[in-house]
């Protein structure tokens, strides 16, 4: 595709919960930009599009320039934590209307007796049934009755429902009572949208799947609102292709497709930072990393081993304290990831005689103290700048000045007063507390799963990440950290990086033997046909990709793991073949002693991935350095270090202007644009050809 006016141009837009964030990249010259505005609270749509219009109008390009807009966006997630959906209804088989309230009875604090359970999406009131019945086998034992449906459409528009989810019992085995009762649905309320569980979510487990459907309808009205204003906005400007979003999966896809499953852009930031931590394994020296995004409002967490991050095939949202099964579960694919609520605009307080810092954030509006806005509350941002980890005069690169004093006062009034000291111990007491929590979550997917983090490089991005990545690093005993280029827009760099792709997940409870081979051909066949409907449908170039996977277990048991399996068709004799996969995976987990390898096993959900592969873009090689890094030295400020006793005239650098083969030895500043890189006493980093600052830590892990 090419552009109107002969130009190729692409934009990654990622919406944060404080900044959204711009990479445009020229194919035709290979540059790329990078740009960063607030975030708009109220209407994400317009920081998007007032900040892709400046970076069009800076660049000197226009919007039919652009063939290609990749978005990852905050709006299903931001819909379900602040419950701001619109009235939701659920349709069920007759017997099933409560399973969202009693769920599945787990409890996140075994011991706590005042412990109570988040009210479901769907309240009672609003969950209706009809006497359909199928067996587990998809044969009927109860028909779908029409009428029933027409009443039950009356009573929900007099409810007031926009949109409704219908979960039947065995409707992952046989779809057509769903499909039926959507019609009637439509038919007697035209306005009101239509989830389905057997399209939505496919897979046995009646309330994981109920509950994912609800999800899907509960963020679509909001979803189809957010996309149809801003692709309205597009095309009046003269875009004239499709828009495509970032999946929680990593892969992305058309905004006709994301309509109908808005459910798969719950996780749809984190995954993008994620794929552009991916691509730094050569320059990491190593496939093994722990990506760390941490934005104004957030902080995630990935492991990424072999390359590749790992997929989960059901996670929970809006969970409480970390908690599991606290949250709302989702059966769809994501990138596995922890996420806590520790970033730049973290509130931090005084609690029962200690600093605490988040989850509670000042977002945007008014965001932290020193952005001048309004905010009273002093934030890790405030901190950091107190510390002399900022710059007042080049936060931005300049397009926003900070306010030190008021940070000051800030912190001074709510923590350094409460706590008996100055404003300094207070600044460092505030740091050091997010950068900890940070390392607990770097923990929890690390050694908490046997792992050593001493044996992963550290990926630190996103406008705060680079700030804490070396202090990070120290704490877990990672010893190297690798700074990308443009590290604080690392996420929306991602999308960039991103291709499209689809998931597809077929529950079928089946033996794995030579019988039954002819039967999972045909689950596999059908999942293949579908997912290449969907990829025709993009419009893009680029090499078909099919990967194929079952949730296997031993025949008896009550849940599965995820295994890898060879391509197809299977012949004779793959059984084994897929048995022995079932096997290795097994033993990875728990050991080869657990079980006997004549034992029988059952795939029960068969998953095919589909992917576009396209033709990733490289960042232009620097310039060889001569030596001397005074080009990009910038001057120097006080900037607090412990290991220095306090604070100490730190060299500033400028790191558009380092080239490969430079060396900086801390403690140091690299200022860039959309983030700074704080080097501490004892390390040394060194610029690769791609820009990337690699840093190797001299001392070891301060506590693990």
């Amino acid at each position: 595709m090419v552009g109107q006016r002969g130009r190729i141009l692409q934009i990654g837009i990622d919406v944060g919960g404080t900044f959204t964030d711009f990479a445009l990249r020229d194919d035709t010259t290979g540059r790329l930009s990078t740009g960063k505005v607030l975030t708009s609270a109220s209407d994400p749509s317009i920081a998007v599009l007032d900040g892709l219009r400046r970076m069009l109008r800076d660049g000197g390009h226009a919007m039919p320039d652009l063939v290609h807009v990749v978005h990852a966006t905050t709006i299903a997630t931001n819909t379900v934590i602040q419950r701001k959906g619109r009235a939701v209804g659920l349709l069920t088989t007759g017997g099933f209307r409560d399973m969202l309230t009693i769920g599945r009875q787990k409890r996140w604090e075994l011991y706590d007796n005042t412990l109570a359970k988040p009210p479901p999406l769907v309240p009672p009131r609003h969950c209706w049934e009809v006497s359909e019945r199928l067996l587990v086998d998809g044969s009927v034992h109860r028909p779908l009755i029409d009428d029933e449906v027409r009443a039950v459409a009356r009573r929900m528009h007099a409810a007031g429902i926009v949109s409704v989810a219908i979960c039947f019992l065995h409707a992952f085995t046989n779809p057509a009572h769903e499909r039926r009762a959507r019609d009637v649905l439509r038919e007697a309320a035209p306005d009101m949208a239509v989830s389905i569980s057997s399209e939505v979510s496919p897979m046995y487990r009646e309330y994981e799947r109920a509950s994912t459907t609800v999800l899907n309808a509960y963020v679509a009205t909001a979803v189809n609102a957010y996309l149809a204003q801003l692709e309205a906005e597009l095309a009046r400007d003269g875009y004239a292709h499709s828009l495509y979003i970032m999946q929680s999966n990593g892969g992305i896809a058309a905004s006709d497709y994301v309509r109908r499953f808005p459910v798969r852009i719950i996780e749809s930031g984190p995954a993008a930072g994620v794929l552009a931590a991916t691509r730094l394994t050569g320059a990491a020296g190593t496939a093994d990393l722990l990506s760390f995004d941490m934005g104004g409002t957030t902080a995630k967490v990935c492991l990424i081993q072999g390359g590749k991050p790992a997929i989960a095939s059901q996670f929970e949202i809006d969970t409480i304290r970390l908690k599991k099964n606290s949250g709302i579960p989702m059966t769809i694919p994501a990138i596995d990831l922890i996420e806590i609520g520790s970033g730049g605009g973290s509130i931090a307080q005084v609690a029962m005689g200690a600093i605490k810092v988040g989850p509670e954030s000042a977002g945007s509006e008014p965001g932290p103290i020193c952005y001048g806005h309004g905010g009273t509350r002093p934030t890790v941002t405030d901190a950091d700048l107190v510390l002399g980890y900022l710059d007042a005069r080049y936060f931005m690169g300049g397009a926003m000045r900070l306010d030190d004093a008021g940070a000051r006062a800030g912190i001074a009034r709510d923590i350094a007063a409460p706590l008996g000291i100055d404003v300094v111990e207070a600044a460092w007491g505030v740091h050091e507390m997010v950068t900890r929590q940070m390392a607990e979550a770097a923990r929890a997917i690390t050694i908490n799963n046997g792992l050593d983090p001493r044996d992963f490089v550290l990926i630190p991005f996103g406008g705060a990440g680079p700030v804490h990545g070396a202090r990070l690093a120290r704490m877990l005993g990672c010893p190297r950290v690798l700074f990308p280029r443009d590290a604080g827009v690392g996420s929306a760099i991602g999308l960039l990086q991103a291709d499209p792709s689809f998931d597809q997940v077929r529950t079928r409870m089946t033996e794995v033997s030579e019988d039954t081979l002819a039967d999972i051909n045909a689950v596999f066949a059908e999942m293949e046909q579908a997912a290449k409907e969907q990829l025709s449908g993009i419009a893009l170039t680029g090499t078909h990709h099919i990967t194929r996977s079952c949730e296997m277990r031993f025949l008896g048991q009550g849940y599965e793991i995820n295994v890898a399996l060879p391509s197809g068709p299977y012949r004779a004799g793959a059984a084994q073949e897929l048995r022995n996969a079932f096997f290795a995976a097994y033993a990875s987990t728990y050991g080869d002693h657990a079980f006997e390898r004549g034992d029988q096993v059952e795939g029960v959900h068969w998953k095919l991935t589909a992917r576009l592969a396209m033709q990733a873009f490289c960042l232009a090689e620097l310039e060889p350095g001569d030596g001397s890094t005074q080009r990009a030295r910038k001057g120097s400020r006080q900037v607090y270090f412990p290991e220095s006793a306090g604070f100490a005239d730190c060299p500033v650098f400028d790191r558009a202007h380092l080239r490969t083969g430079d060396v900086v030895d801390g403690p140091a500043i690299i200022e860039e644009r959309d983030s700074t890189l704080v080097l501490p006493p004892q390390a040394s980093a060194r610029v690769d050809e791609h820009g990337h600052v690699i840093l190797d830590l001299l001392t070891g892990a301060e506590d693990i």
